[in-house]
């Protein structure tokens, strides 16, 4: 059933609209702060799109011709909807096992060898069946909505086996369909060596080149493959490889990189020009030097540093000083990282890895959206681009970051249709 055509909507008397206008690019260096701030702004969408930008005053006439729905948002910053470019959205249960093992002092390692972990992860997903896998990320997806995300990443890769992962990317696709958020599917390709391939980890980063890729590119069940190129996962060798196969059939690389060790994988993900290499906490300053000097997005997500207790925090302010084009996310996940409030992501972001709050704005929006390969399209407010922008009950954009675990999303509009709403 068709969906019906969006109205026309007026956003007036705005405290502070943030447009983020300027080019299609990624935002480096001095340009993560520049929010293109109108006071007292307005907006105005035409369908799924924005039509004008700019003082409430100077749109009130083209408002009435398009007989547009006038929306209040005095007191309110109007911004881009949040692009959340990394999440393990789908899967079938939490991992609050783990969660309390870890609080009595057991690592992340040592948890994933007494069966926790992804493993445990992955034994719930082959028990679940596709309706209730479906039915928990309904369930994530409304909370995005009314916390402010309106593009959402969404990874494979608690399926392990190549049948269950499979079955994970077709849920997301059925998702991609119904849901008013924009859902961005990736396939993560090796995670974890499944516990039927014990011993044989080269074969089964055969079978997944093989076997899986070849069958996700016929079905095209997704956009992206990423890689988790660790210690203790993945190595550089075998991420290539599986990178270079997954590209040979459309698939655009990324990278889970430098999280747990210095391993290589930044590197990897500028040779194989990767969209994105994902966490960085254990960068080079040659690393920060080199993702500088590429079109790789440096994705810092540091829920799963607040998450698992870690003192260190990614490098921001050394990857935003040397010029590397610095995204957010929220990295959510049962292990890790269980939040969806990208509000509170700017939080840590600010206050963990001292970047300032225009800078984890611009770094949750448009270069998110880069990072997506979606800048020309989202992330920012201007004519022409998707509507797609949130209502925030804040007089000044500062004070998202600064009220921390607070949720400021009053309304959410995703392609000129509100999708959620505290009226």
């Amino acid at each position: 059933m068709a969906r019906p055509r969006p109205c026309s909507l007026f956003l007036r008397h705005a405290a502070q609209v943030l447009t983020l206008a300027g080019g299609a690019g990624p935002r480096r260096g001095a340009e993560l702060g520049e929010l293109g701030v109108i006071p007292r702004g307005g907006l105005l969408t035409e369908g799924e799109r924005i039509h004008r930008v700019g003082a409430s005053r100077s749109l009130e006439r083209e408002a009435l011709r398009l007989r547009a729905e006038p929306i209040d948002c005095r007191g309110c910053v109007v911004m881009p909807g949040f692009v959340d470019s990394h999440t393990h959205l789908i899967f079938a249960a939490s991992r609050v096992n783990d969660y309390e093992l870890r609080l009595r002092g057991k690592s992340y390692e040592a948890i994933a060898k007494a069966g926790g972990g992804i493993q445990s992860s992955a034994a719930r997903v082959r028990q679940a069946a596709p309706s209730r896998l479906r039915q928990l990320v309904c369930g994530f997806l409304e909370q995005l909505a009314a916390h402010g995300t309106t593009t959402v990443e969404v990874k494979s890769g608690y399926g392990l086996e190549i049948a269950q992962e499979l079955k994970l990317l077709r849920v997301i696709r059925k998702l991609q369909r119904e849901s008013p958020l924009e859902l961005v599917p990736t396939l993560l390709a090796v995670h974890a060596l499944p516990a039927s391939y014990n011993g044989r980890a080269t074969q089964y980063v055969e079978d997944v080149i093989r076997r899986l890729i070849p069958a996700v590119a016929k079905e095209k069940l997704a956009e992206f493959i990423d890689v988790f190129c660790d210690r203790g996962a993945f190595s550089v060798d075998d991420c290539r490889r599986v990178l270079a196969a997954g590209r040979e059939l459309g698939l655009i690389p990324r990278i889970h990189a430098e999280q747990l060790a210095r391993t290589g994988a930044a590197r990897l993900g500028i040779e194989c020009g990767a969209a994105s290499a994902d966490h960085l906490d254990k960068v080079s300053a040659a690393d920060v030097r080199a993702l500088a000097g590429s079109d790789v997005v440096a994705t810092l997500l540091p829920g799963a540093n607040f998450h698992l207790g870690l003192k260190r925090y990614p490098p921001a302010r050394q990857l935003i000083d040397a010029g590397a084009a610095v995204a957010l996310a929220t990295d959510f996940n049962p292990g890790t990282s269980p939040t969806l409030n990208m509000q509170f992501i700017l939080s840590l972001a600010c206050t963990q890895m001292g970047m300032t709050p225009a800078e984890a704005i611009t770094a949750a929006t448009i270069n998110g959206a880069c990072a997506l390969r979606r800048a020309s399209t989202i992330g920012s407010l201007e004519p022409g681009k998707q509507a797609d922008l949130i209502v925030l009950d804040v007089p000044d954009y500062r004070e998202i970051p600064y009220y921390f675990a607070v949720n400021h999303c009053a309304a959410t509009i995703k392609r000129g249709r509100i999708i959620h709403s505290r009226a």
